[in-house]
């Protein structure tokens, strides 16, 4: 059996509830006065026998005085003052702060464990700088652009003629890999905000809830099987890509959303409407009788089979409260979505959070040189009432499609976005709330 450097501390403070004087206790167990005294400050060590007389006594058990709990805030004490260089003298008196002062004992030793947890983050995060092989092969793209581009302007800037075709061509690659920097800042960018740590995992429920949802291309078959019988703590229960119970609890929210989308609008009836009404929420919201954000939820969870059958693209979705908060993020390729912070102002999303139960369709365009063309449904509806003088919260809904090719013909141009202020290349936008890391590529 371990017995620690307080085991004395422990049998003064068990005589004390006893109400029994030094002297006493010492009589009934056989020893001197100034003996149990050095015990009780930790100045003598306790035998066996003289342990059990003692736990006897105090009416207590041998492991009740001798359980070793405080050791850990000792060590803790200790390895925080040796990170200080306290004096050796100091760093002797430990077991007597400790037995004194056991809160204090405490704050100490967690305040240890969480610089030493700190370190370990910042040496995984050292490591991963040194030895990513992904971040070395995005590092070594943005190199070889910067010196591609460095190269094509020494020529151009060299003063001797050069032939009107081959200056057309290095214009042309200045512009490729100018394109090909930019991209490549952009998913670096991106990449680190995306990067987990070993203790950590995913920043948030959010993603672990996105993430499964994202293995199963956004739809979850149950649902259009049984949605009358589907449970969906049931469902959620025993996945594993939801550790935390938070991601559970937030994924038993969105399924039963969408188990009231795909009740309000069931497949076999919303496919024939498909083929004669086309890819059209608002004529398909005025078919069935439903919201109209409901309509843009059941289009971004239809099944991938039927999206192939009819020509569909795939489509992306976002939702968010009042906040401007991103609830919900489903990612469409050539639009990003951002992980963290706030998402472009200019979005009709947040359009839509300015005039409630109003339609919105807009075309955008992606900024930047290789800027891809969108036409996005946005709609915000009340979510909740909280009574007479107090918010309303709002829940805006954007459903993004790729443009159609009809749609460049349009007289009316695009509005340009961007995902963040921090990876959008629009310098002058009146909207920017911080400079762009593409300041000096763009």
């Amino acid at each position: 059996m371990v017995r620690s450097a307080l085991t004395g501390t422990r049998i003064r403070a068990r005589r004390n509830l006893r109400g029994l004087r030094q002297a006493e206790l010492a009589r009934a167990v056989g020893v001197s006065a100034s003996y149990l005294n050095l015990i009780e400050h930790n100045r003598r060590k306790v035998g066996t026998d003289l342990l059990a007389a003692l736990a006897k006594v105090l009416g207590v058990s041998v492991d009740a005085l001798v359980e070793d709990g405080d050791s850990r805030l000792i060590e803790s004490a200790r390895a925080a003052a040796e990170r200080t260089g306290l004096d050796r003298a100091e760093l002797e008196r430990i077991d007597e702060f400790t037995g004194r002062f056991p809160g204090w004992a405490k704050v100490l030793a967690e305040t240890e464990g969480r610089v030493a947890r700190l370190e370990r983050v910042v040496e995984h995060l050292n490591d991963r700088m040194t030895h990513d092989p992904y971040m070395g092969e995005a590092l070594h793209e943005i190199i070889s652009a910067v010196t591609s581009v460095q190269s094509t302007a020494t020529i151009l800037n060299d003063g001797q003629e050069i032939e009107p075709d081959w200056q057309a061509r290095f214009h042309q690659n200045i512009l490729q890999d100018s394109a090909r920097l930019a991209e490549g800042a952009v998913a670096l960018v991106n990449y680190l905000d995306a990067g987990k740590s070993d203790e950590t995992g995913l920043a948030a429920p959010q993603e672990e809830v996105e993430a499964w949802l994202g293995q199963r291309d956004f739809h979850l078959p149950e649902l259009e099987e049984d949605t009358e019988g589907l449970n969906p703590e049931n469902l959620v229960a025993g996945q594993v890509e939801l550790s935390s119970e938070a991601s559970r609890q937030l994924a038993v929210q969105w399924v039963s959303q969408f188990k009231a989308d795909s009740r309000a609008l069931p497949l076999g009836p919303l496919q024939e409407a498909l083929e004669q009404m086309g890819l059209a929420p608002d004529r398909l919201a005025d078919h069935f009788g439903v919201p109209f954000d409901q309509v843009l939820r059941r289009l971004a969870i239809l099944p991938p089979q039927l999206r192939a059958a009819q020509g569909l693209p795939s489509p992306g979705l976002v939702i968010c409260d009042n906040s401007g908060t991103l609830l919900f993020r489903r990612a469409i390729d050539g639009f990003a979505l951002p992980r963290f912070g706030g998402a472009c102002p200019l979005w009709p999303l947040y359009q839509a959070l300015l005039r409630p139960h109003v339609r919105i369709c807009a075309g955008l365009t992606t900024a930047g040189r290789l800027g891809r063309r969108f036409t996005v449904y946005a709609y915000a509806s009340v979510a909740a009432e909280m009574g007479i003088g107090r918010p309303v919260i709002l829940r805006a809904t954007m459903l993004i499609l790729p443009a159609a090719e009809s749609d460049a013909e349009d007289a009316t141009p695009p509005l340009s976005v961007g995902a963040s202020c921090r990876t959008c290349p629009q310098l002058d936008c009146p909207a920017r709330r911080e400079p762009s890391i593409l300041m000096t590529v763009i």
